[in-house]
């Protein structure tokens, strides 16, 4: 069954926000946008609809969807001068798509309901790529009723889409997320060191490890950016910095122990002191490659190159 249109807003067009408004357009639905810089070609030169802040989505569509880099830049999109909040009207709903902290979350929650409104958070996983051809895992937090009314927009852009629990669960579930990520990152890039370390070809180590039970999403995608020494986002590093900075500060606070998480943080934090901020977070590898003095893709004992 064909989903009804619908008056769909999208603030944050940046590498991923840009093709899930796209998919969102490719379903039918009247799309508001709103982008704190250039609105991209493809949808400056769509049917949307360009407004001039954010408000002015809110007071248009009845759905306002929100995928931005990191909590302040939501509170501020949200709750800031001309901001979403301004523009809102009892009945209508936000789902914001970013991936920012769950404490913030629930009082930014609170603050829309307490407006006649409804909330739902919908933190997302699979990279440009997975927005690009709308197969995100997405993750939500909210009333079950808004879920379910809102699953047909998120199976747009997305293909597991699940609800975790109540406010806020989506983003746990995110940093959970992030964890996992980047410490498979991790295994993998020194899985691909040692071998090339050893004399193997890193290339076809790879290739043998995806039949086994060492394969994963990760193995597949970001193993052949190792290999092919592709830095290019992707995923920002900086970006993975920021979402392990919300685990690290959360386990603080729940007296949790996140040893493999703080490695990862500090192997991003050694790819930052090389200018490597804006690189795709499988540049992880470039740290350890540092660590060892050998790169993947070069002969073993070959010095690493000093920029």
């Amino acid at each position: 069954m064909r989903t009804p249109t619908l008056k769909i807003g999208f603030i944050g067009l940046g590498v991923m926000g840009r093709p899930m408004a796209g998919h969102l357009l490719s379903a039918g639905h009247a799309l508001y946008v709103f982008a704190r810089g250039k609105v991209p070609d493809e949808i400056a030169n769509s049917r949307a609809t360009q407004c001039t802040h954010a408000r002015g989505v809110a007071e248009r569509a009845d759905i306002v969807i929100t995928m931005l880099p990191d909590t302040p830049d939501v509170a501020s999109v949200l709750f800031g001068p001309d901001g979403v909040a301004e523009g809102l009207t009892p009945g209508k709903v936000v789902v914001d798509m970013s991936s920012i902290s769950p404490v913030d979350t629930q009082a930014f929650a609170r603050r829309i309901e307490a407006l006649g409104c409804d909330y739902l958070d919908a933190p997302v996983s699979g990279g440009e790529l997975g927005a690009r051809h709308a197969t995100l895992s997405i993750m939500c937090g909210g009333k079950p009723e808004v879920f379910d009314r809102l699953k047909p927009v998120l199976q747009a852009m997305g293909q597991n889409i699940t609800r975790v629990g109540g406010s806020g669960d989506g983003q746990t579930c995110k940093v959970a997320n992030q964890i996992v990520v980047a410490l498979t990152i991790q295994a993998v890039a020194e899985g691909l060191l040692f071998a090339a370390r050893a004399g193997a070809d890193p290339a076809k180590v790879r290739e043998a490890l995806l039949g086994g039970l060492a394969t994963s999403r990760i193995l597949e995608v970001l193993g052949d950016r190792m290999v092919k020494r592709n830095v290019e986002p992707g995923f920002r590093i900086a970006l993975h910095q920021k979402d392990l900075n919300l685990a690290l500060g959360a386990a603080r606070s729940l007296g949790l122990a996140l040893p493999g998480t703080a490695t990862a943080q500090q192997l991003f934090s050694a790819c930052v002191a090389q200018g490597g901020a804006a690189w795709d977070h499988s540049g992880l590898v470039r740290a350890l490659e540092r660590l060892s003095g050998v790169e993947i893709g070069r002969t073993a004992g070959d010095p690493v190159p000093s920029n």
